[in-house]
């Protein structure tokens, strides 16, 4: 059966194709700050505060991915990726700034 084959719109495309760039891209970034924010605030010795933290970055990551395609809209997914990633940052900064004190 021979019949018209239905191509999606450019704008739902670029909406995939943004989430999908937000989910790793801003997964990867929120989930190595993660790491890095947990190995230097855990009260433990620094060898296991970084295997902790890493490990947790893990879930980390998952859930990022997931809210990424969970979103109503590409623009609130970016935004979901954003915030994370500037408070872990500046807790980070934190983290460091107090411990070279």
């Amino acid at each position: 059966m021979k019949g018209k084959t239905r191509s999606l719109p450019v704008s739902y495309r670029l909406a995939v194709t943004s989430r999908v760039l937000a989910a790793v891209l801003g997964g990867y970034i929120v989930a190595a700050l993660a790491s890095v924010s947990l190995s230097l605030w855990v009260p433990m010795p620094r060898a296991d505060a970084v295997v902790t933290g890493m490990m947790i970055s893990f879930l980390v990551y998952l859930g990022a991915v997931i809210w990424c395609f969970a979103c109503r809209s590409a623009a609130r997914a970016w935004f979901g990726m954003l915030v994370p990633s500037l408070v872990l940052a500046a807790v980070a900064g934190l983290a460091y700034w107090v411990g070279h004190s």
